[in-house]
């Protein structure tokens, strides 16, 4: 932690503040939205049907996994499409404001050269491009949600691999810095913004984007033996052994969120509900049930919105050559929200 941050973070702890969450705005105006189906009753889902695009046949990662997602919460009647918001595409102007001019030419326009194109495991294509784009216009859409009605989730996003300059591990655009970014920026004071970041693999370049400010704290829970080989420094690392199982992850989780909660005071909290560590996941060396990422999910939702304050939650990491039970993983997050949303009475 940077000295700066270490002294915003311990005078954090001395504040006594009381919370409660802004009116239900019933207008789309000023959000980053296209449409919204408008249900003030249920979770807010933010989903859009370019989140997905083509990849070359047998490739790794396991893309069809999205809209596979919102059909399964529509399906199981977790949601209704009345509660589906509709991102806009993320600007130019809103990635510039972590990623660099050049590297979002070359990212747009296609001039990235095969060493960068393997580095984040991905063909350059105007379908990755748009698809990107609009996954992290809709993590901005689903923490611009939140600061209204306390609470939203999207069906992708967690893409935080990718660096000011370069993308890595599936990662081209940061959807959680670009958000943090816009929520930090657009008041005055500037909001506080804690990252929860439970995906398997540490969120390097999330660290590194926000290793020098203040207003952003960022909390990775990753096993230590897995991607990325070289760690950035969050601002608090737990590292996990591999094998670890339900009981003892939780345990971690809850040794850390109510003090960061209680000390930092955020006024938003990104999370990253990855189910990597799922014992079954391609990618992950942890052992979680679908029971384990159920009750993780709900204890950190819970958390946060128990102390009045808003929280957007993105998807994260995954693999399985099984889309289908891969997506029903993946909509865990959406099912222990809409569980918080009924109990709190929001």
């Amino acid at each position: 932690m940077t000295c700066l941050k270490r002294l915003i973070f311990c005078k954090g702890a001395q504040m006594k503040v009381s919370r409660s969450f802004s009116a239900p705005s019933t207008s789309c105006r000023c959000f980053h939205a296209e449409l919204v189906r408008h249900d003030s009753r249920g979770l807010p889902v933010v989903h859009h049907s370019d989140y997905v695009c083509d990849l070359p046949p047998n490739h790794r990662f396991p893309m069809g996994k999205f809209p596979r997602v919102f059909h399964f919460l529509l399906k199981d009647q977790v949601i209704t499409e009345k509660q589906m918001w509709i991102p806009q595409i993320a600007s130019r102007d809103l990635l510039s404001c972590v990623h660099t001019d050049e590297y979002l030419n070359n990212f747009i326009n296609g001039t990235t050269n095969e060493q960068e194109q393997r580095r984040t495991g991905f063909p350059w294509s105007e379908g990755i491009v748009k698809r990107c784009r609009y996954e992290t216009g809709g993590t901005v859409l689903a923490a611009e949600i939140a600061l209204q009605r306390g609470l939203a989730c999207s069906t992708a996003g967690g893409t935080h691999h990718a660096f000011p300059n370069f993308g890595s591990g599936f990662c081209l655009l940061n959807d959680l810095a670009v958000a943090a970014k816009f929520v930090m920026d657009s008041s005055s004071p500037r909001r506080k913004v804690l990252i929860v970041d439970l995906d398997v693999h540490q969120g390097d370049g999330t660290a590194f984007i926000f290793k020098e400010e203040p207003s952003v704290f960022t909390f990775s829970v990753h096993c230590g033996k897995n991607f990325p080989l070289r760690k950035q420094q969050s601002d608090l690392d737990v590292s996990v052994e591999d094998g670890l199982e339900d009981k003892e992850y939780l345990s971690t989780v809850e040794a850390h969120l109510p003090w960061l909660l209680e000390t930092f005071r955020p006024d938003l909290v990104l999370y990253d509900a990855g189910v990597d560590p799922h014992w079954d996941d391609e990618l992950g060396r942890l052992r979680l049930t679908d029971q384990g990422l159920y009750q993780r999910d709900l204890y950190v939702m819970k958390t946060v919105v128990g102390r009045g304050v808003p929280v957007a939650a993105v998807i994260g990491g995954g693999y399985s050559r099984d889309i289908d039970k891969l997506a029903l993983r993946h909509s865990i997050v959406h099912r222990a929200a809409a569980q918080v949303w009924r109990e709190s009475g929001m």
